[in-house]
């Protein structure tokens, strides 16, 4: 049986609906989804482990940005080695490496080390930025404001993104220790993907993007990860063109500018 984490999250809930194995939906807060059949969060160790009873596999979606999110992740895939869960299946970040700029990114790194050391089966799949997010990345007066420079992403949607998840659940002996990088089916920038929205993109410096997000009154650690996306972008991080998704689902990606049909 399949633990699906995430399940009222915007990729975890696609999955749960488009997976034909027997599973079991997890949240951390029920109240989202009274229907989950499971709820535990993932600093809670005893919580998660009986959460995880009776399953093999275990499809982890990172959790909310905390600065002690990867002690979290580390606390759920101890809790899954307990639990006696085989194999671990990671939703984990394009280009996600101990110095990447992204700073949200260098948690998901350590967590595939930390799975890895278990000996556990494995699988990641590290995504690019959501698709869906590029347009609300504007404010209200539809300006796009940013340190990404001319540098390019090749961000992907939810929904290909949970194709990809589903078909290695489905197959899941075909893809252990393995990798995939799932993108859109091109890279582009925001001065782009702002043309084809209707929208406008105004490169900032990192001062001006910090000083820009101040008013907001989110801790540094969230700031810097909202900032530092954008310099990974211009720094040309998540610029590479994968065919994982395609080579996993059997389709074509969806691109920016079927984002704006949708």
């Amino acid at each position: 049986m399949i633990v699906v984490s995430g399940a009222s999250g915007q990729v975890g809930g696609r999955v749960s609906k488009l997976l034909t194995k027997p599973h079991v939906r997890l949240v951390r807060d029920r109240a989202k989804m009274p229907e989950a059949e499971r709820s535990a969060d993932y600093a809670d160790k005893p919580g998660m482990v009986r959460a995880l009873r009776d399953a093999d596999t275990l499809f982890l979606v990172s959790g909310r940005e905390d600065p002690h999110r990867l002690q979290a992740h580390k606390t759920a895939v101890d809790a899954a080695v307990e639990a006696g869960i085989g194999r671990i299946v990671y939703l984990s970040f394009a280009g996600a490496a101990e110095d990447c700029t992204f700073t949200f990114g260098r948690d998901h790194w350590h967590t595939e080390q930390y799975i890895r050391a278990t000996g556990l089966r494995y699988t990641f799949l590290r995504d690019n930025l959501y698709l869906e997010m590029i347009p609300r990345l504007a404010g209200a007066d539809g300006v796009i404001r940013g340190p990404a420079g001319d540098g390019r992403l090749a961000a992907v949607s939810y929904d290909d993104i949970a194709a990809s998840v589903v078909a290695v659940l489905e197959d899941a002996e075909s893809h252990e220790h393995r990798t995939y990088t799932l993108t859109g089916p091109e890279a582009f920038t925001l001065h782009e993907a702002a043309a084809v929205l209707g929208k406008t993109y105004v490169p900032e410096t990192v001062e001006e993007a910090y000083a820009s997000r101040a008013h907001y009154g989110a801790p540094d650690f969230e700031v810097a990860g909202w900032v530092t996306s954008y310099q990974a972008i211009a720094n040309g991080e998540l610029a590479e063109v994968t065919g994982d998704v395609e080579a996993l689902t059997g389709r074509r990606p969806r691109s920016v500018r079927e984002l704006k049909g949708a």
